[in-house]
């Protein structure tokens, strides 16, 4: 999402571009167009040009493709540039540095080490976060730096983009002291990037003869269900591919690709036919890959989905909007029971509400669900806390997560006898396509329909804040627009026709935390930002990077 400036923030950013114009043209005659676009990028991250850098040295990651294939180049470079006063960097994705080779104290004394993050929104303009926000690459002359820390310095730096998946791997950046033009810097730099862009396509090539060796071993039993998954590539054994619709081989890379920390991973997953199986996920040594083994429940055997009112009374069920709280809830008791909605309290009134209230709970009969419970006011809350004391008959209270129930509702929270806290749609990714394949079935057409492959991995990687209710309108919308046959990522709606990029559980956890903060902040993003701690520039640039739309 990006910042649309107002109009005082756009005249206020003219008279700061003209000024920043007029001191390099002093130095090195007219700006270059894109030096001033990130320039404005560099503003409105709300950094200044006389700053001290915010360098903060992070956490290098371990041994990788990247760095795998980089390392041989690195350390040729380094032989070649012995005696020169160049420094060559190796940046990840990100732009945090992961490799140096330099005899300049200079970069050392001002905080230029590996695990330092260089992206525009810490640094400004330069030739690793740039080049990497752009994919192009890119020269930086001293005074280009938007940091005046950096203008003693002039930089090439070009990206590295993986020649099979065309995904940005990292920057190469050569830096030396400003005031010569260096012309060799620029087919230095893309010389270093084509000779680690090849090794990246020998390295994914030997990772797959891994993957194979890893598949003909477990697949030695023509009966054991098993597949390998990784590196582009997947394999499975015909009692695999028996078991396995088209959607279900997206929930298995689902599951294959949320290992975390490389240990084994153990998953439950409902199959489109309805079948019950375990996913028992390992990697594969030395390479990016998993081994999956699909064990099939014994009959009879029946998943927990959470404490029912058997168990304790009453039941809280948590959980974001469209999650299904109000399905689960009627899960728990049964048809017939009554519903009491909190949303109900603006149009008749907290005294009208509060009478139906009472006499549904102090009466016997059948169950009641009371919804969306962190609507009600500190009186109402006192109210229901206080007849759920005495209730007579089994009660169900649904509540979407936050620190109200530790706050203004946790009185209800104390009372609930049983919680059961619903998981996120995009926290069970591996769900998702068998959702969806169902979800399409419900819909009337003309003929069978079905998601193919790429169709389901696609929506298995949207982010889904809507949950639930989110994934049955676009499933709704697709079934609208075709009738019959087999569903390609095209017919989805154009904002769900892409999978996003792969990220961090960091990068996912800043997400969430931004995402839910601008909530409780009703969309106002300058008190979200407040809360957060940062600028509103901060946040809008943060959102941009996180597809927070």
């Amino acid at each position: 999402m990006r910042h649309r400036a107002g109009p005082a923030d756009v005249s206020g950013e003219k008279r700061w571009l003209a000024l920043s114009r007029t001191s390099r043209e002093t130095h090195a005659g007219p700006a270059r167009p894109e030096i001033e676009s990130s320039w404005a990028r560099s503003r409105l991250n709300g950094l200044r040009q006389d700053g001290s850098p915010g360098l903060r040295q992070g956490t290098v990651a371990g041994v990788g493709g990247l760095t795998r294939a980089a390392g041989p180049v690195m350390e040729r470079v380094r032989a070649e540039l012995d005696d020169t006063p160049f420094a060559f960097v190796l940046a990840d994705r990100s732009a945090r540095i992961v490799d140096i080779r330099c005899s300049d104290r200079a970069l050392g004394d001002l905080g230029i080490v590996p695990g330092v993050r260089f992206g525009e929104d810490e640094v400004g303009r330069n030739a690793i976060g740039t080049p990497a926000e752009t994919r192009q690459g890119l020269f930086v002359r001293g005074d280009e730096h938007f940091l005046a820390a950096f203008h003693d310095f002039a930089c090439y730096g070009h990206p590295i983009v993986h020649p099979l998946t065309r995904r940005l791997e990292g920057v190469v950046n050569i830096g030396g002291r400003a005031g010569d033009e260096h012309r060799l810097f620029s087919p230095l730099v893309r010389r270093v990037v084509r000779d680690i862009e090849d090794r990246l396509q020998l390295d994914a090539s030997g990772a797959q003869r891994k993957l194979l060796a890893a598949f003909q071993t477990a697949a030695r039993s023509p009966r054991r269900p098993v597949l390998v998954v990784g590196h582009g590539l997947v394999l499975a054994t015909p009692s695999a591919l028996d078991l396995l619709e088209p959607a279900d081989h997206a929930a298995v890379q689902a599951c294959a690709e949320g290992m975390r920390g490389g240990g084994e991973a153990t998953h439950r997953l409902t199959l489109a036919s309805g079948r019950t199986v375990r996913l028992r996920c390992a990697p594969v040594d030395g390479v990016e890959g998993a081994l999956v083994d699909i064990l099939p429940e014994q009959e009879g055997r029946r998943g927990t989905r959470g404490p029912g009112p058997a168990e304790g009374r009453p039941l809280l069920v948590v959980g974001e909007p469209g999650s299904g709280r109000t399905t689960e809830a009627r899960r728990a008791v049964g048809p017939g029971a009554v519903v009491l909605d909190a949303t109900d309290v603006v149009r008749q009134g907290e005294r009208a509400w509060a009478a139906s209230l009472v006499e549904l709970l102090e009466a016997e009969g059948p169950a009641v669900v009371v919804e969306n419970v962190q609507l009600l006011s500190e009186r109402l809350t006192s109210l229901l806390a206080r007849c759920l004391r005495g209730v007579r008959r089994e009660t169900v209270l649904t509540v979407t997560p936050g620190d109200h129930l530790d706050g203004a509702h946790a009185p209800l929270v104390a009372l609930c006898g049983a919680r059961h806290d619903l998981v996120p749609l995009r926290r069970r990714r591996h769900d998702i396509p068998g959702l969806a394949q169902r979800m399409l079935a419900e819909t009337s057409g003309t003929g069978p329909r079905r998601l193919t492959v790429d169709s389901s991995r696609v929506l298995a990687a949207q982010p889904w804040p809507g949950n639930l209710a989110e994934l049955r309108r676009v499933v709704q919308a697709v079934a609208r627009t075709r009738s019959a046959g087999d569903i390609i990522p095209s017919d989805l709606p154009a904002s769900y026709r892409e999978a996003p990029a792969p990220t961090s559980p960091f990068r996912q956890a800043e997400r969430e935390i931004i995402v839910e903060a601008i909530k409780a902040a009703g969309s106002n993003k300058r008190q979200a930002a407040r809360a957060l701690g940062m600028s509103r520039s901060t946040l809008y640039n943060r959102m941009h990077a996180l597809h927070i739309h």
